[in-house]
């Protein structure tokens, strides 16, 4: 039996102090079981979007279904802090409209540039719309790495 004044040291990467947690990714386990929910029954144009971002294209990194606060990202790139956007005709129908501004705006309040793709557009030129998600990802970097720091993730390039 092992004593208070003698306690089992930690594993690597847990602490003894209280989780704190925090910040814009920030989010509740009903968000994050949602999220999953929403990866396994994707619509076309996402799933359609999915497989070429998957690839990596210009270097990014992207997630699928990512929760960010109390919103769920239809796929976010993270290093540059882009939130993709797929909008189908429901986007355009009663509140919606004014939600997605609220929406938007938070996320421009955290930090994130949002990129709103039509889904047809997706379907019609899926190029055009990988290079509209790369221009996006590509102006949203830093000019310069962080000093100090770690490097990049693998794929992610500055």
């Amino acid at each position: 039996m092992v004593s208070d004044s003698n306690p089992i040291p930690p594993h690597s990467g847990e602490g003894d102090r209280a989780k704190r947690g925090g910040g814009v990714f920030a989010t509740t386990r009903a968000v994050i079981k949602q999220a999953r929910n929403e990866r396994r029954s994707g619509n076309l144009p996402e799933v359609v979007l999915w497989r070429a971002l998957q690839l990596r294209p210009g270097g990014f990194r992207f997630r699928r279904q990512h929760p960010v606060g109390p919103y769920i990202l239809d796929f976010a790139c993270l290093r540059p802090r882009v939130a993709i956007e797929i909008d189908g005709i429901a986007h355009e129908l009663g509140d919606r409209p004014e939600r997605d501004v609220r929406r938007d705006a938070w996320l421009v309040q955290q930090g994130f540039r949002v990129l709103r793709i039509p889904a047809r557009e997706v379907l019609l030129d899926l190029d055009s719309a990988i290079n509209a998600v790369i221009a996006a990802c590509a102006e949203a970097l830093p000019h310069h790495p962080p000093s100090g720091g770690p490097p990049p993730h693998d794929g992610e390039v500055f």
